[in-house]
């Protein structure tokens, strides 16, 4: 019986089968049980970049995945590599866009920011990219996917930094606020999302040539649920950040006195400073 520190050049393991078939199953199993949610929180509202990266992210795993599954069954014998590496490249953007265009939100909208991370984004997808596609000139023994996972943990690596700078330099004596739920929220998606990233580089890197792209299809889809779970809580909160503004004035009309006029300018600018970093 083969080892996983050996492996036969004609022997196919099937735990990669078993892992990306696991992952589609989780992918359809997220999907039905947030349907609810993206009905009530993406339907009904108009269309944006955001809402457009956003149905990319949600919808194009289920053919990429599809795609992956269908060459690791061997399912008649064709193979869809080209296109599912297309379809996963996509898809990773899509998800890491959705992360960029919140931390921007984060920074206030500050253009100097936008322009460091429209800056940095690029020059991580094509280096990716470039990487990524090199296929006969081995350059270097590192295995291509290595090098790529390692790039897009350093990019969201990066991210994380700056979401959890801003969390702690804007918010850090706020433990109960909106904005505060939303940067920690934030932040342990990135964390996830960071994590299955690391699993992968350490895979391709330590694992046998027959493991590599084991968990592939989970990246995709750990990628997809957790923007999704983002959308969600960000729209989420907005519409909580509004009805609280709405009771607020409501409340204010009614039994505001003189006395409480510096108050309720407090709790307005708070209002505001949450309802700026919810607004995607």
């Amino acid at each position: 019986m083969p080892s996983i520190l050996f492996v036969d050049p004609e022997y196919t393991p099937q735990t990669p089968k078993f892992a990306n078939v696991g992952a589609f199953a989780l992918l359809v199993f997220d999907f039905c049980i947030t349907f609810q949610d993206e009905v009530k929180w993406t339907w009904f509202k108009p269309w944006s970049v955001t809402r457009v990266i956003f149905v990319i992210s949600r919808y194009l795993p289920f053919i990429g995945i599809a795609l992956t599954v269908y060459d690791y069954l061997d399912v008649g014998g064709l193979a869809s590599g080209q296109a599912d590496n297309i379809i996963h490249i996509i898809i990773i953007i899509a998800a890491e866009g959705l992360l960029v265009v919140r931390t921007w939100v984060f920074w206030k909208r500050s253009k100097r920011m936008l322009i460091v991370l429209a800056t940095y984004s690029i020059v991580t997808i094509v280096a990716a990219t470039s990487i990524n596609v090199r296929r006969n000139a081995q350059l270097t023994e590192v295995p291509n996917a290595v090098l790529v996972y390692t790039l897009l943990a350093l990019f969201e690596c990066v991210i994380l930094a700056l979401t959890v700078y801003k969390r702690f330099s804007d918010y850090r004596n706020s433990e109960a606020s909106i904005a505060t739920a939303l940067y920690n929220g934030s932040m342990f998606y990135m964390l996830c999302i960071i994590a299955i990233t690391v699993l992968n580089v350490l895979n391709d890197a330590v694992f046998p040539a027959a493991y590599m792209g084991m968990f592939d299809a989970l990246q995709i889809v750990i990628h997809s649920i957790l923007a999704s779970r983002i959308m969600f809580h960000i729209r989420s909160s907005h519409d909580q950040v509004h009805e609280m503004h709405a009771l607020s004035m409501s409340e204010d009309m009614q039994f505001g006195q003189p006395s409480q006029i510096q108050t309720t300018s407090n709790d307005s600018e708070r209002r505001n400073n949450a309802s700026s970093v919810s607004e995607v």
